[in-house]
Parts: C-alpha cells; structure tokens; sequence
C-alpha cells in the first residue's frame, strides 16, 4: 500500500472551478496525486494563468478532467464519462467536492 495521497476535486458550479484547480495544483505540489473534474457546467475560457496551472499539474502526473464536451473541446480537458470517473473515484484516498452552489 502506497503511503501517498490520491485526491480528486469535484467543481459543480464554474464559479470555482479556477479557485480548485489552483487548490489541486497546491496538493500536487505537496506530494500528493491531485486530480480535478469540472462536472455539469460549461467554462467559456480559461485565462493563461489557470492554464498553466493545468500543465504544471500534468507535469506533476495529476489532471484536471471534464464530463462535459464543450470544455474537453474548447479548453483542452481530458474527457471522463460518469462510469470512468467512479472506477477513478475508487482509487482516492479523498474525495473532495468543491465550491458547490
């Protein structure tokens, strides 16, 4: 058994969703495998900051994920469908639903 940490963020409401993809980018910097879902809401753009934010957690093998296609599309998120993201939400060690409205 792994002594790190599996975290995955749920963003419901595209209000905070910027603010918890920071907040996973900050657990991956502190040794833990941090991923984020932005699920049922559509995001028109992600500023320069937040996408780099995206890329520094990839680097750090973490991602930020999306059930919904349009930000897939137009924001560079990685698909997950619902049943993809309950084999995933299995492996965590802490489910953190974020921001919701």
């Amino acid at each position: 058994m792994s002594d790190y940490k599996k975290v995955c963020f749920m963003y419901r409401h595209k209000d905070y969703a910027v603010d918890g993809i920071r907040s996973a980018l900050g657990l991956a910097v502190e040794n833990m495998y941090s991923y984020g879902v932005v699920m049922d809401t559509q995001i028109e753009a992600l500023d320069d900051n937040t996408q780099e934010s995206i890329e520094m957690l990839r680097d750090m093998e973490g991602e930020i994920y999306s059930t919904v296609p349009a930000n897939v599309e137009n924001l560079s998120l990685e698909a997950i469908s619902l049943e993809e993201l309950g084999e995933k939400l299995r492996d965590m060690t802490h489910i953190i639903p974020y921001g919701i409205k």
